[in-house]
């Protein structure tokens, strides 16, 4: 990407990282994209639902330009933590079109405005409240690359699976004995390191 333009760049990092993220629900069941796999319950269609769901307020609301799509989950009576998991009338394929409508949208108000065009977010503190564009759009590729590196982990958890996209897994072109080899021995350091005296 030799191009310029600033907005077009941060354009392109967000949109790498929604693809990435939405890629590590391929080729699971239903049962595998919603399992809790760590003590908070993290969840892969979790994690969709909710970089979606912020991502539609973050360049909806805040730059008035509301995406009308409903959110029950963020409502002030909706339970604690209930953007970050699908519940069983909730599937795949709404969670993942609730996603694509969020980038359509997200892309329209990126289109429409410039990198200096001023909105509000109304539930961060009032001194920082007025934001940019630009900053939105760092906000976002930060907010979604952060719940992309739970992704990768959980999707590793589940059956192994790694990488940045299909074809590219961004790790050394090793095989799965010298990944064994690879853990036992960071085992072994992990183990004389908390035996050594700090």
């Amino acid at each position: 990407m030799l191009e310029s333009d600033p907005k077009a760049h941060l354009h392109h990092y967000l949109r790498t990282a929604r693809e990435a993220l939405l890629w590590k629900l391929d080729g699971l069941s239903e049962y595998d994209i919603r399992r809790p796999l760590t003590p908070t319950g993290t969840n892969l269609l979790g994690l969709v639902k909710h970089v979606a769901s912020v991502e539609l307020e973050y360049f909806g609301g805040v730059f008035d330009r509301p995406s009308g799509e409903a959110l029950p989950w963020f409502a002030d009576d909706a339970e604690p933590n209930a953007d970050m998991w699908a519940t069983a009338d909730e599937s795949r394929e709404q969670i993942t079109g609730l996603y694509h409508r969020a980038w359509a949208h997200a892309d329209a108000t990126i289109d429409a405005l410039t990198l200096d065009a001023v909105g509000r977010v109304p539930w961060w503190p009032d001194e920082r409240s007025q934001v940019t564009l630009h900053q939105i759009m760092v906000h976002m590729i930060s907010e979604t690359q952060r719940h992309t590196g739970h992704a990768d982990i959980v999707r590793e958890l589940i059956d192994g699976a790694v990488g940045v996209r299909a074809g590219n897994s961004n790790m050394p072109p090793v095989d799965q004995a010298w990944w064994e080899d690879h853990r036992n021995r960071l085992e072994r350091v992990a183990r004389e390191a908390g035996d050594t005296p700090g």
